[in-house]
């Protein structure tokens, strides 16, 4: 096999504006792209150096349905001190939790995709 990496995961929302602020100001991505085309505004944001992005695909965008996403994970090296802050921001968010592989969170975007926050153990093992 010759893959490398997952180049993009899609994300249904029904609001752009709104992911947008949620996913730039309360989880500190970064735009990666935002520009119009057919079908629609195609939106991308992704942690500072990510080889995956995510694609904040609005109405329009095919037949996703709004928050239906689960299990999205993003990988952190403190998740305690990124609860406290997206607590402070005024997200809901569950845990962390300690388990066998890390402390692991969770939490989710304003249409209800489905989020996870974790530090992995030095074994790094599921």
């Amino acid at each position: 096999m010759n893959i490398t990496h997952a180049s993009f995961l899609t994300l249904p929302v029904s609001d752009q504006d709104r992911a947008l602020r949620f996913y730039v100001d309360v989880l500190g991505f970064e735009v990666v792209a935002d520009r119009q085309m057919p079908p629609g505004r195609w939106l991308q944001v992704a942690p500072a150096g990510a080889q995956t992005v995510l694609t904040l695909a609005g109405p329009g965008m095919g037949d996703f349905v709004p928050g239906s996403a689960r299990g999205i994970m993003f990988v952190t090296t403190d998740v305690d001190a990124d609860c406290a802050r997206i607590r402070a921001a005024g997200v809901e968010v569950g845990g962390p939790d300690e388990l066998p592989w890390g402390r692991m969170a969770s939490l989710s975007d304003p249409d209800g995709n489905g989020l996870m926050l974790i530090t992995e153990n030095e074994t790094g093992s599921y």
